[in-house]
């Protein structure tokens, strides 16, 4: 097998007893990195503190990613302007929090012949939150229900500077022009 040092240098091709020996004079594992290689390859290293540090990777990967949750709130065709409002500032909380939010209207019996009517409340609503949200999916209709999924826009913040004492500051140019 072709083995690999501990500093990552290759010492060679050695069979398996004398690699394995070379590992326990130095304390070591002998860990078979790569079993379909021509001749396989081994490498010597500190098993327990290999498999440490692959915890604590996967560790701070979980702690930083994100997961996105899915809101629904639902409307009717015949909703009345203040319950209207009441449902856009929930949607808007929902936003705000980072979440998606699926709008869904609820179509009964001959509501199905007015489908404009969902669609128009749809409309109005991406109209509101054009400020807070981007419509990901666009209005659709699926049997008795219509759909339209909205997703929370991206805060772009200004980046910071540090100066000589530490502290930061936002660079702005009008004040730079206005001192010259």
């Amino acid at each position: 097998m072709r083995l690999i040092g501990v500093d990552g240098d290759q010492l060679g091709i050695f069979n398996t007893v004398d690699a394995q020996r070379i590992a326990d004079d130095q304390n070591l594992d002998l860990v078979e990195v790569a079993p379909n290689g021509d001749p396989p390859v081994a490498r010597i290293m500190d098993y327990s503190k290999f498999k440490y540090e692959e915890a604590i990777k996967a560790k701070k990967a979980r702690k930083h990613q994100t997961t996105v949750q899915v809101k629904e709130i639902k409307f009717r065709p015949k909703i009345d302007t203040h319950d209207y409002e009441t449902k856009k500032r929930h949607v808007v909380r929902f936003l705000e929090a980072g979440a998606k939010v699926k709008v869904t209207i609820m179509f009964r019996g001959r509501e199905m012949v007015h489908a404009e009517r969902g669609l128009a409340i749809l409309d109005r609503l991406a109209e509101d939150i054009r400020d807070l949200g981007i419509v990901e999916a666009e209005p659709k209709l699926e049997g008795r229900n219509m759909f339209m999924l909205v997703a929370p826009v991206k805060k772009i913040e200004p980046k910071a500077e540090k100066d000589e004492q530490g502290s930061e500051t936002v660079e702005n140019e009008a004040v730079e022009t206005a001192e010259a």
